[in-house]
């Protein structure tokens, strides 16, 4: 049977909560275990459906994972098999990132191509690109990535877009590989910096991350390390905004407040007080009617496109009118059908969208179709009136680990019930 949440609208968050490790961080911290034959230890781990998926992966080719609350310990053999292709591949967008790791060190891979949310086209042209120039071949076979090489040597790669999942394959492929590569227009996420800082850990000589330019000086093997995942700054983000949206009171711990400074200024000029604790958190304060703000995606460090369902939902409930413009995924504004049908006014023309705020939303059934959209539809059920059944949650699974409880000592009234629906 399927699972839907009732969400009761009408609810003031207020409190603390405490982000965990990073979805957009472990996933790949797990893939770069492949790189160094025995036992990663990877703490801080969120306990979200997509951390097991990724296990799943790593044991197709031959490791041992074992997951014990926040910490994954990823035991690498001596002989990993190149192909990956099980059946977890098809189920989450991050199991690509084993094709770096699998072509750095055992110079060929099969790699299915990936599943995951449905939020516009991701092509996988530039990850190719990066091995051709780095000396492998690659193509698309059989519903596979193949690619092979008699051996690597460092290149200068320019991306046409900073793709944070070609800038990790890429250089996970190049910190095997002979001579120095460089990676132009490379994707500056701080998820980046957290995967650079392991594969130093383990050995790897990489400058420049957190810039656009990555600078990979190849050696011939790398270590086991343990390292701690850095805190979940989307995660942080949904608490913030969830914040503004309720009219709350929320401090959020175990995130970095900088990498989400043009976050919380938006949100400080929707009308929110926003007190930061050095590295470690925030608080958002909301006390009246957000106003309405404007938000562009853009790369890192622009608004992240993973928080346009949640840009989407505030200005629902703000007061004026919104432009909101999507720059890096095309099918992200599906969000908007549904949240038409919670009494939004909104209206999309290519990729922008404006949106009139109105007082209160109106509870109805929607559906979520991706793991931010999902959010953004408990956010916005919080403001409606009534009981809004929100369904597809396990996208919601896949990122936030004990959402629900959460919202439920903060101050929301939630309830996940088992049944089935028919899309209307």
């Amino acid at each position: 049977m399927s699972e839907h949440f009732d969400v009761h609208g009408g609810a003031r968050l207020v409190g603390e909560v405490e982000v965990v490790g990073a979805k957009n961080s472990v996933l790949k911290l797990m893939a770069a275990a492949l790189l160094a034959e025995g036992t990663t230890t990877i703490t801080n781990c969120p306990q979200i459906l997509d951390v097991p998926l990724m296990a799943d992966v790593l044991r197709s080719v031959g490791c041992e994972v074992v997951l014990d609350g926040d910490t994954a310990k990823i035991t690498t053999p001596s002989e990993l098999s190149h192909r990956a292709d099980s059946p977890a591949m098809g189920k989450l967008r991050a199991s690509v990132c084993v094709l770096g790791p699998l072509v750095g060190r055992l110079k060929r891979a099969v790699v299915a191509l990936p599943g995951g949310d449905a939020i516009g086209s991701r092509p996988l042209d530039m990850h190719q690109n990066g091995l051709r120039a780095l000396g492998a071949t690659s193509t698309i076979e059989h519903g596979c990535v193949v690619a092979k090489a008699d051996h690597l040597k460092g290149a200068q790669i320019w991306l046409d877009f900073p793709s944070v999942g070609a800038t990790e394959n890429i250089l996970m492929a190049a910190v095997l590989a002979e001579g120095t590569t460089v990676i132009d227009n490379a994707a500056r996420e701080p998820e980046i910096v957290d995967i650079c800082v392991m594969l130093n850990q383990m050995g790897a000589q990489i400058e420049g991350a957190g810039t656009s330019t990555l600078t990979v000086h190849g050696v011939t093997e790398l270590h086991p390390t343990e390292h701690r995942v850095i805190g979940d700054r989307i995660v942080g983000a949904t608490w913030a905004f969830a914040a503004a949206m309720t009219r709350g009171d929320l401090t959020v711990k175990g995130v970095n407040p900088h990498h989400l400074d043009l976050v919380l200024e938006k949100l400080r000029m929707a009308g929110a007080e926003i007190t930061t604790f050095d590295e470690s958190g925030f608080r958002v304060v909301q006390n009246d009617r957000p106003k309405a703000v404007d938000f562009v995606t853009l790369p890192y460090p622009g608004f992240a496109t993973d928080l346009q369902p949640f840009a989407v939902a505030l200005s629902a409930v703000s007061e004026g009118t919104s432009m909101i413009t999507e720059n890096v995924y095309e099918a992200r504004f599906r969000f908007i059908e549904e949240m038409v049908r919670l009494g939004a006014d909104a209206r999309t023309d290519g990729h922008h969208a404006v949106v009139r705020g109105v007082d209160k939303l109106s509870s109805a059934p929607v559906w979520a179709s991706d793991i931010r959209a999902g959010a953004g539809l408990v956010l916005a059920g919080l403001c409606a009136d009534g009981v809004t059944e929100i369904w597809d949650v396990f996208h919601i699974d896949r990122g936030y680990p004990y959402f629900v409880e959460n919202l439920n000592r903060l101050g929301a009234r939630v309830e996940r019930v088992l049944g089935a629906a028919e899309r209307s």
